[in-house]
Parts: structure tokens; C-alpha cells; sequence
């Protein structure tokens, strides 16, 4: 706020000059950084070509999918478009579970230990900004390019899907699509924030980043190898087993398997993105009695899926959380 002299009025009018937060100057920097890099340039088109390809084969097989009654979930159009393939290409889901984490670990593995090596952390740090404003404004801009990425490519399949089809959205189908782009925008906000923890625990740059693969890589290939040599090793034979038993078997080892971010993200996909989907374990013979094969609303099925949402949301915010400890009580003079 400050007063300023109108010498054509021959009086003094108070102008507010409202100057903007030092937090959202470097939000918007980050961004311009972000879109100007050959990094994320490559990012994109990689994400836009998988998009691509795997809404033409989608579209090119709509008709029998649409076709099939058998099919709960087969007058769910612009669900289909995300879900459906023909072998050729996994759908759209499917890469996203293997590109997202590359993106938010491409974002954020030098997120700290570039600007240190180049000397820019102590510059920034001597202006008139709190240390915590830049660890922030690093996730929050990059999460935002993510976020406004994925919603960009929903909005264009659905728009693409209106002209090819003529056939006009549900009001259901929009909230489930909007709660897919937000659960992926979550998802890559847990790479990223690994990885920003790591360029804070790490000094060179290419060291995080091979981490960061390095976990992301055991997460989607060992792990499951893993616990399925564990549960060969120790579960009994199921002729052994009564009917509770092998069920409490199965819950373990599949709450084992859901210790993986990327099996959170599946589950939660697979429940938001085919509303027929009743269950992500098991079920007894009990409980299928009376079933109907039909669609569940959007509030059931958001029951169903909300552990390994809250999961997700929990397993970023302690990234985040850790990345924040460390960075805080990190020496940056030297």
C-alpha cells in the first residue's frame, strides 16, 4: 500500500500498488522452466502420443463395445474411450501407471542439488523469501503442470468424443473422469515428491535420479516377484486350507501388494473408470448371492476405492513431509 501524488487532479489519491507474493513469483518461474525445457518437451510428446494411440483404438473398436449387453459398463462411452483396447495397446490407464513416474521423478530429481551446484540456492536464499516458499514452489508448480496437463487431455477426449459421436456426456461420467485426472495427479505428486526428497538427500543430481528409477523400477517389477515368492514359500496348498482361511490368505498378501504405490493407483483406476467393478478382493459365494451385474453409483464406488485413495494422498504428503524436514535443517552456504 503505498500513496501516490496525481498532479493532473492537483491532489493526492492512494493508489494500492499491490505488488505479488514472493511465493507465487517463483510458482510462475518454475512453470516458465518447466514448459522451456527439452525434458518436459519430451515428456509431452511421449504423453501425447500414447494418448493418441490409445484413444484411436479405442474409437476404432467403440461399436462392439458399445455392442456387447453382456457388458455392464457398455453405455459408459467416454468411460470406454479410457478403458478399452483391442491387444494392441494397453489403454490409457494402463500408461499412465507407467508414465506418470517417470514424468514426476523427470520433474523433480534436480529439483534442489542443480540449484545448489550452480549457486543459485544461496542467491535466492539472500533475497527476501522464506526457505520453505522455494521447496514449495517447486512441487506446487510442477503439480500444477501435471494437473492442468492431464485435465487438458480429458477435456480433449471428451470434446473429440462429442464431434466423432454426436453422443453428449453424463453428469456421471464427467465427476469420474475428473476424479481420474485428480487420482493421477496425485499419483505423479508421489514420484515427484520422492524425488524432490531425494535431490535434497543427495548431492548429484544423477545419483537421485537413478534412485528415484531405482525404486520406482523394484515398486513395478520386483516387488510383486517378491510376494508372490513369499506366498509360495510360506502359504500352505489350498487343499489344505478351509474356505476363511484361504480368503484371509488372499486379503494379506494383496494388503502386501498394496504397499506398492502403483497397485494403489490400479485398484483405484480400475473402480473409478469401470463402475461395475463391486469389489477389488475376493468374495464368497455369500456374498455374491443376489448380485446383479450392473453399474454402481459414483458414491459406492468412491467407498470402495477410498483406502487406497487416502493411501496415495498419505504416501505423498509424507514425501513431501520428509523432503520439507531434511530441506529445512540442510546447510545451503556451502
Amino acid at each position: 500500500m503505498k500513496t501516490i501524488m496525481d498532479p493532473s487532479e492537483g491532489h493526492s489519491a492512494t493508489h494500492t500498488a499491490t505488488q505479488p507474493h514472493p511465493f507465487w513469483v517463483m510458482v510462475r518461474k518454475e512453470i516458465a522452466g518447466h514448459i522451456r525445457s527439452w525434458r518436459f518437451l519430451v515428456l509431452l510428446l511421449l504423453i501425447l502420443l500414447t494418448f493418441w494411440g490409445s484413444i484411436s483404438v479405442a474409437m476404432s473398436n467403440i461399436r462392439e463395445v458399445l455392442g456387447n449387453v453382456n457388458d455392464p459398463d457398455h453405455l459408459f462411452l467416454y468411460l470406454k474411450l479410457l478403458t478399452t483396447t483391442e491387444g494392441t495397446l494397453p489403454p490409457f490407464h494402463v500408461f499412465l501407471n507407467f508414465l506418470g513416474p517417470i514424468l514426476g521423478i523427470s520433474l523433480g530429481f534436480d529439483a534442489i542439488n542443480s540449484e545448489q551446484q550452480n549457486g543459485t540456492l544461496t542467491r535466492i536464499m539472500a533475497q527476501p523469501v522464506y526457505r520453505d516458499n522455494l521447496l514449495l514452489a517447486k512441487f506446487v508448480s510442477a503439480l500444477t503442470l501435471v494437473g492442468s496437463l492431464l485435465l487438458t487431455l480429458s477435456l480433449l477426449m471428451i470434446g473429440g468424443g462429442i464431434l466423432i459421436t454426436g453422443v453428449l456426456i453424463e453428469a456421471e461420467e464427467v465427476f469420474r473422469i475428473i476424479g481420474f485426472t485428480i487420482l493421477c495427479t496425485v499419483y505423479v505428486g508421489f514420484w515427484l515428491g520422492l524425488s524432490i526428497f531425494l535431490s535434497i538427500l543427495f548431492k548429484q543430481a544423477s545419483t537421485s535420479a537413478l534412485t528415484a528409477i531405482g525404486i520406482w523400477l523394484f515398486f513395478t517389477v520386483f516387488y510383486q516377484i517378491i510376494i508372490n515368492l513369499v506366498a509360495k514359500a510360506f502359504m500352505p496348498g489350498a487343499n489344505e486350507l478351509a474356505q476363511m482361511e484361504l480368503f484371509q490368505y488372499n486379503d494379506l498378501f494383496l494388503n502386501l501388494l498394496r504397499l506398492a504405490p502403483s497397485q494403489l493407483f490400479t485398484d483405484a483406476t480400475t473402480t473409478l473408470l469401470m463402475p461395475s467393478v463391486r469389489s477389488l478382493g475376493p468374495l464368497t459365494m455369500e456374498q455374491m448371492a443376489g448380485a446383479i451385474p450392473s453399474p454402481l453409483p459414483l458414491k459406492e464406488s468412491l467407498m470402495i476405492v477410498w483406502p487406497q485413495v487416502s493411501g496415495l494422498i498419505a504416501a505423498t504428503t509424507l514425501c513431501f513431509a520428509a523432503a520439507y524436514y531434511l530441506f529445512m535443517r540442510r546447510e545451503i552456504r556451502g
